[in-house]
């Protein structure tokens, strides 16, 4: 069977299941060489030593739960499965990875589990399966100092910051806390932890356990519980303005808590408590359960509400539904009819019988609107209703109907006139609310629309029948502008009483249900006459405006021809001054032909003037030598004979002539006188000296006479002439010629005298 050696180690093994363990083997290696069982004997040999010494080996990445079978203190007390002073049982401590001593086979069992892991960004939920019972109004187990359910004896016997103050011991059950990523060594055999994609559990609960932690896991991930609340995303909501639309907007939550004392009778909201960061319990949006419920707070409904953010919120304590924020649009305020708060005093005064109005905070319909803007409100504490502060306007039109809606079930106005016409009447009436007198409105009426059903359409109904009753049909028609001025100011006063205002009044064209019957051949009439009236107009306007295109034609012309009449404008005014230039030119020259011939008229006479006293002068120088001339001869005609000898001395004919015929001379008195010729004078003298006429005493006579008619017409000359001279000096009249001033001196007294 083997070497003796190997079978006295077996034989003399301290645990039989070695001994077991070493029979098979004998039998195996029946033939083997004695060093390979000494080897074998040496391993088992140490085998039975750790089994003797209670060595334990536990990886890393597991912990175990021990679980002692047998003590010497006997069993957990009753209601207790874990052991916490050394009974038999699931012991409180874990043992982590690594060699542990004493743990013998024959008392201790190890159940090594692996650790827990809750992944990044997600969250686990822990249930106790011992602790203090929980309380009826208790739904989770409070939160206790365990350092994340990691310290089970603490969790069980728990631990007190003062010495007078009673420790916190962990309650069985679902936990208030929860455990946030990471990777946690717990003792599964007080807890079981759940988390997205794994149950952690000491399966010692049976398959009915099992399948409870299932279907928990199950609902918390429907509800999406393994994740945190993520508050700011988009959500679809109706278009305040269009209900049948829809608009994108952001989403906040509303929280309900399913722990805690109940709400009182009476409420439907749990009230906002520890919110502020600077309260005591400040329980951080409910992400700290504990700090909530010591801050007062209620399970139920939240009245506070989360907005844009990530929370870690434990789905087992409070569950969030996303709903949309309320917007309030432009061109509108947002009355609160709030269903949370105290009640409150009416601030809507006694006059005002229509309910009440309260304050911010107080139950019913707050005095203070809200403007436009987008508001995280809680829609389960009360409502908001829509008014619009700008002017809208309300169709009683059958068949229309404006965008706000508020108009659908307005019709058109059955009217019946003087004249027995029965007309329907489309009426549009421009409204106005002031923002102020909103919560008013709203107390008064309840919204909008109930206003203008239940008030603004039998009022505007009865006074239209009213006015239509007092008119015929043509006034209806032709006085439609006096009506709508007359309804405006009624109207206004009316609308007044009811905190709103009338902008305008507008009348359309009344119309019957049947076509072709009275009211349209009245129109049609009307029709007729006023397109006469209109053609009449258009055929004035026609005259206006051929005038007018005749005024445009020839202003057309005018543009057109502005170019040559311009440059004949401009010719024209060239030639003007050419004209103008040479007139001046030609009075310039005039002038200076004036100047001139006066100058040369002036020159002229001064020249005659100086020839004619040249002339005198030399003519009065001759005579006096020639009297002079005379005077020496004694008889001028001796001097006559003296230039007639001279003239015959220096003549070319011969003096003595070949041939004398003498014949009777004419100057004879007896007809047989000589000639009168030069040769007659000359025999005449000599006769006349023969017969004793004396030559000197005439010669004398007639010399002294001549003197003195010489110096007379010189004297008389130059008076003349200083006369002349002095008469153009003193401009009394034109200068004279000094031929006239030569005659005035030969028609001289001297000449007279001579």
């Amino acid at each position: 069977m083997g070497s003796p050696l190997f079978v006295y180690v077996a034989s003399q093994s301290v645990s039989p299941l070695i001994a077991a363990a070493v029979a098979p083997l004998a039998a195996f290696l029946p033939d083997a060489p004695s060093g390979v069982l000494w080897i074998v004997g040496l391993i088992l040999a140490v085998i039975a030593v750790c089994q003797v010494l209670g060595l334990r080996y536990i990886a890393n990445n597991r912990v175990a739960v021990v679980e002692k079978l047998w003590a010497a203190r006997g069993s957990v007390g009753e209601g207790r499965i874990m052991a916490l002073n050394g009974e038999a049982g699931f012991q409180a401590e874990l043992l982590r990875g690594g060699v542990h001593f004493g743990l013998w086979r024959w008392q201790y069992r190890l159940h090594k589990l692996p650790l827990v892991m809750v992944p990044q960004g997600k969250i686990g939920y822990v249930y106790a399966r011992d602790g203090v019972p929980l309380a009826p109004t208790q739904t989770l187990g409070r939160v206790v100092d365990c350092n994340n359910f990691q310290d089970a004896r603490a969790f069980l016997v728990g631990r007190a910051d003062d010495p007078d103050q009673e420790p916190t011991l962990g309650q069985r059950g679902r936990q208030r806390s929860i455990l946030r990523e990471g990777v946690y060594a717990i003792n599964l055999a007080l807890y079981y932890v759940i988390t997205e994609d794994m149950v952690y559990r000491l399966e010692v609960g049976g398959q009915h356990e099992y399948q409870a932690l299932m279907s928990w896991q199950s609902e918390l991930a429907d509800e999406g519980g393994f994740d945190p609340v993520v508050i700011g995303g988009s959500i679809e909501a109706p278009d305040p303005l269009n209900p049948e639309k829809t608009i994108v907007v952001d989403g906040m939550g509303i929280v309900t808590v399913h722990d805690g004392p109940s709400l009182s009778t009476g409420e439907i909201i749990a009230p906002e408590v520890g919110s502020e960061r600077s309260d005591k319990d400040h329980h951080n949006n409910f992400q700290d359960p504990e700090a909530f419920l010591k801050a007062g707070g209620r399970r139920g409904r939240q009245y506070a509400t989360l907005i844009d953010g990530t929370y870690f919120i434990n789905r087992w304590f409070a569950t969030v539904e996303a709903i949309p924020k309320t917007i309030v649009p432009i061109g509108y305020v947002g009355v609160i009819v709030s269903y949370y708060g105290r009640s409150g005093s009416d601030l809507s005064g006694q006059s005002f019988r229509h309910g009440e109005r309260v304050s911010e905070g107080e139950r019913g319909v707050q005095e203070k609107p809200l403007g436009p803007g987008k508001y995280a409100f809680n829609t389960y504490a009360g409502n908001i209703i829509l008014v619009p502060t700008t002017n809208f306007v309300l169709h009683w039109v059958t068949g229309r109907t404006e965008t706000h809606r508020y108009d659908e079930s307005l019709r058109s106005i059955d009217l019946v006139t003087r004249d027995a016409y029965e007309p329907t009447l489309p009426l549009s009436v421009v409204v106005h609310i002031d923002y102020q007198k909103a919560p008013s409105v709203i107390q008064r009426f309840g919204d909008v629309k109930k206003l203008i059903t239940q008030t603004l359409d039998p009022m505007l109904s009865a006074y239209f029948r009213d006015v239509a009753h007092k008119c015929t049909m043509l006034e209806l028609l032709q006085e439609r502008d006096k009506i709508q001025h007359s309804a405006q100011e009624e109207l206004s006063r009316k609308f007044h009483n009811f905190d709103i205002e009338c902008v305008d009044v507008l009348i359309g064209k009344p119309d019957t249900a049947e076509a072709g019957g009275k009211i349209e051949n009245l129109l049609e009439q009307l029709r007729l006459r006023q397109l006469s009236l209109e053609q009449m107009e258009t055929y004035g306007k026609q005259v206006a405006a051929a005038e007018k295109l005749k005024a445009l034609k020839e202003a057309q012309a005018t543009a057109e021809m502005q170019t040559t009449l311009t440059n004949s404008l401009i010719q024209v005014r060239i030639v003007e001054n050419e004209a103008e230039a040479q007139l001046a030119r030609a009075r310039k020259e005039a002038e200076q032909v004036v100047v001139r011939a006066e100058a040369d008229s002036r020159r002229k006479i001064l020249a005659g003037r100086g020839e004619g006293a040249r002339l005198l002068q030399e003519g009065l120088s001759e005579a006096s030598v020639l009297v002079r001339k005379i005077e020496s001869f004694t008889d001028p005609r001796l001097y006559a004979l003296s230039v007639v000898a001279q003239n015959l001395a220096a003549s070319t004919q011969p003096l003595v002539p070949e041939r004398i015929f003498v014949s009777p001379g004419a100057g004879s008195a007896d007809g047989s006188g000589v000639g009168t010729g030069l040769m007659g004078m000359l025999m005449s003298l000599l006769v006349a000296e023969k017969s004793g006429f004396d030559l000197t005493s005439t010669a004398q006579a007639s010399g002294a006479g001549l003197h003195d008619f010489v110096d007379a017409i010189s004297k008389q000359a130059m008076q003349n002439i200083q006369d002349a001279m002095a008469a153009d000096g003193g401009a009394a009249g034109p200068p004279r010629e000094p031929a006239v001033l030569v005659g005035e001196v030969l028609n001289g007294s001297a000449v007279d005298k001579t």
